[in-house]
């Protein structure tokens, strides 16, 4: 149940403030209203979820303070277990990564019949790529943060997308120059587009008005 209403918030079935009322989602679901709330409250936990006194579950409002201050710390840590995913990775999870990849250049990224829409494929395959990508720091504490942070920007990434027109962003070419820098084994260059791919992701979100300024609150 968590990742039906997951997959649901993620594909904008709801809107930014609008109420998830167990009851309704009881029938909508046809799950037991306990089963519902479990559901809703690990949400909560993953930031997909709002909980409010007086005013229960809702889907939250994307605000450009927590929207900049979450990439801020991923690019951070990202790129700390990157910088040591290159200096300590070995062949296998070099093999591994070019997997990954692979995996995501071959996947399309829209669904046929909803071109506004990610497919949850590709999101997994790149969320996989993503995590390869750091996971030859091998150490454990370090990736569980950076999986913790991938969950509480999945709903700005996600949203994301109906903003971003086939030309405007070349999301392939950005994995591509990851890799290779990756491959490479240039911290530098590898760092630096890791941060650029994801502060990409803030900048079309603050340009299509889609986040919520302070100014607006």
């Amino acid at each position: 149940m968590h990742d039906r209403i997951r997959s649901d918030i993620l594909r904008g079935r709801w809107a930014p403030g609008d109420r998830l009322q167990p009851a309704a989602l009881t029938a909508e679901y046809g799950a037991s209203t306990t089963v519902i709330r479990e559901a809703l409250t690990r949400l909560v936990g993953q930031k997909f979820v709002k909980l409010e006194p007086n005013r229960g579950f809702s889907v939250p409002r994307l605000r450009e303070d927590e929207l900049r201050d979450l990439t801020l710390v991923r690019c951070h840590m990202e790129s700390l277990a990157l910088g040591l995913a290159l200096e300590r990775g070995d062949v296998t999870w070099e093999s591994e990564l070019i997997a990954a990849h692979h995996r995501l250049a071959r996947m399309p990224r829209r669904l046929p019949g909803a071109p506004a829409e990610t497919s949850e494929e590709w999101s997994a395959a790149h969320r996989s790529f993503h995590y390869k990508l750091v996971e030859g720091c091998g150490v454990p504490t370090l990736l569980e943060m950076c999986a913790d942070l991938s969950d509480a920007t999945e709903l700005y990434r996600r949203w994301s997308a109906p903003r971003v027109g086939p030309s405007s962003r070349d999301v392939e070419s950005e994995h591509a120059a990851l890799l290779e820098a990756a491959l490479a084994r240039d911290v530098d260059a590898a760092t630096s587009r890791l941060r650029a791919h994801y502060e990409k992701t803030v900048e079309i979100l603050l340009q299509g008005g889609f986040v919520q300024s302070e100014a607006a609150r």
